[in-house]
């Protein structure tokens, strides 16, 4: 019952935001009535398709099914971009009558100014999203590096979500772009997949073919848990990485040892008590003289227990950096950090915004990113 009110909610919500947009604009672009109709239809065919989006990840696969999601998703993130600039548009109408520019051609330029900009953002947007994400090339300063772990890398992959959308084509090409990195490790922090190892299995088994001399390691994000994360930890390993759940492994080079930990996601007790997260639990145990510590932790909240547990660098995501205007404003009301390298006393945080996306395939302001990250002297 809660279920359907929550949902009645929302496809209410959903229909007053689309009446302010159509009431906000149409009426200043003079459209005459064949356009108010045309207008009309579009904006109820988008409230009927962004719920076709909102749950694009738990449709069952049918005919058409894969279709209908395309264009559900592609509505919703065209809704979006209109209705922040409809919102926008309004404040900058305010201004200017307040000012005394108030005109009735500033009202129809700027109408119709709010869709041609929605659309082209999110053809835009959408470019970015599908393309290869671009490698970004971190150095991160430790103190008293050892010489033999100068030029330490590893390859950073968070927030796919292989799943609606996003297929195996498009993991086999971030797997062959990481290969070719030549990083000494790779980590996959999270939020891998949208749906259950029955549906998706298929498109992750490009993940096999991650290689590096010290491994392929992997912690969970949130998203895991609303796919069946037992599962896919089952999944994975069978695929070749490492699953770190609140755990480390220690790897030399040149009699220098540095520890790769790992732990559940920061919210991952809310659905399994065993796998609360705990960087204190990933380091018990490690040997005395690590010259790095290195914790994988899918959101950068974890930050706050990693300094506490002697940890020299974090390594997250979660954020998708915004993924595109204006989320990335809301990001900081959950996450210390949105994207980049931080400090949190004497640990780095790097927080990456994601090689994928999630929900509508748009990128905007928020490039995706395969992050190579190199350790080097301080």
């Amino acid at each position: 019952m809660s279920a359907r009110r929550n949902l009645l909610v929302v496809l209410s919500l959903l229909v007053l935001l689309h009446v302010y947009i159509g009431l906000r604009l149409m009426p200043d672009l003079d459209l005459g009535l064949p356009g108010m109709l045309a207008g009309t239809v579009f904006l109820l065919l988008s409230t009927l398709l962004v719920p076709v989006g909102l749950l694009s990840s738990s449709l069952r696969r049918r005919r058409w099914s894969e279709q209908l999601t395309w264009v559900g998703l592609l509505a919703m993130g065209l809704f979006s971009s209109l209705l922040v600039l409809t919102f926008l548009r309004d404040l900058f109408l305010l201004a200017a009558a307040l000012a005394g520019f108030g005109s009735m051609m500033l009202n129809y330029y700027s109408a119709l100014g709010v869709p041609l900009l929605a659309l082209a953002v999110t053809i835009v947007g959408f470019v970015n999203a599908r393309r290869v994400a671009r490698v970004v090339r971190v150095d991160v300063p430790i103190d008293d590096l050892p010489e033999a772990l100068h030029g330490y890398a590893i390859a950073q992959i968070s927030d796919i979500h292989v799943g609606p959308t996003i297929k195996r084509p498009y993991l086999d090409a971030i797997v062959e772009r990481v290969n070719g990195l030549g990083a000494d490790a790779i980590a996959v922090t999270g939020d891998l997949v949208d749906g259950s190892v029955a549906r998706l299995s298929a498109h992750t088994q490009p993940l096999a073919r991650l290689a590096a001399p010290d491994g392929a390691f992997f912690v969970t994000g949130n998203h895991e848990y609303y796919s069946g994360a037992e599962e896919w930890i089952v999944e994975l390993r069978r695929l070749g990485l490492t699953v770190l759940l609140n755990q480390h492994v220690v790897r030399e080079r040149g009699g220098a040892s540095l520890m790769i930990a790992g732990v559940a996601d920061f919210s991952a007790h809310h659905f399994n008590p065993a796998h609360r997260s705990d960087p204190q639990a990933a380091a018990a145990g490690a040997p005395p003289g690590l010259a790095v510590r290195i914790l994988l932790a899918h959101q950068p909240r974890s930050a706050t227990a990693a300094a506490a547990a002697g940890f020299d660098l974090q390594l997250s995501g979660h954020t998708h950096g915004g993924q595109f205007f204006p989320w990335n404003l809301f990001v900081p009301l959950q996450q210390p950090f949105v994207a980049g390298l931080h400090r949190v006393r004497r640990l780095w945080v790097y927080t990456s915004r994601g090689t994928g996306y999630w929900g509508p395939p748009k990128r905007f302001g928020a490039p995706s990113e395969i992050t190579l990250v190199r350790l080097v002297p301080a």
